[in-house]
């Protein structure tokens, strides 16, 4: 599989991930990003999936999964297990982000994450009207949403800090996961989607 038949974000996961490295995917779905770091850059590792529908498809990219709950935690890996650990637009549905944050430094090297912006403009003008924001990257109405924690870029950037994380790789991106210049000069405003790859200071 060529990186150009990947979705967008992946690709650019990919080029952050080096060849041979140990990956930990964190709510992988289909398998589609791990199955193509195993085959095109030599990565092993494991995918994390509660959806039970998803667990056949990711068997069928090749890769080791296991059912589970991320929200549970990572105690079935020892300190250290991983080069990368991987979490992909799941962030805002996490019950205790910060926490699954500390665990992916636990037993990873270093964690990569991608979630929605709610610092983008359209999000501000919709709060500015009195509603909760409906966009293409935020697509459910705020009774049935499975997101529960939003965040601006800027927000995320703070915890960072508060946690002792150091942000090693950033890119804001659209929704085709498209960047620009006006995207690097005001990310948070600008960006749909965030992408960070961070460490332990």
């Amino acid at each position: 599989m060529a990186v150009k038949t990947l979705r967008p974000d992946y690709a650019i996961l990919v080029d952050w991930i080096p060849a041979g490295s140990s990956v930990l995917d964190l709510g992988c779905g289909d398998g589609e990003l791990l199955g193509h770091l195993v085959r095109e850059k030599a990565a092993r590792g494991y995918g994390m999936e509660l959806s039970m529908e998803a667990i056949p498809n990711c068997i069928r990219n090749g890769i080791n999964v296991i059912h589970s709950d991320i929200d549970r935690g990572l105690s079935e890996f020892d300190d250290n297990s991983f080069d990368f650990v991987v979490l992909s637009l799941t962030l805002q549905a996490i019950a205790h982000p910060h926490q699954l944050l500390e665990e992916m430094l636990r037993v990873g090297t270093q964690g990569i994450v991608t979630f929605p912006n709610f610092g983008h403009w359209r999000n501000r003008l919709q709060l500015a009207a009195g509603r909760m924001p409906v966009t293409k990257t935020l697509p459910w109405q705020w009774f049935d949403t499975p997101n529960i924690h939003l965040c601006t870029m800027r927000d995320f950037e703070v915890l960072c800090r508060e946690l002792g994380m150091h942000v090693l790789e950033r890119r804001a991106v659209d929704r085709a996961h498209r960047g620009s210049l006006g995207l690097r000069l005001l990310p948070n405003l600008l960006g749909e989607i965030a992408l960070y790859r961070f460490t332990r200071r």
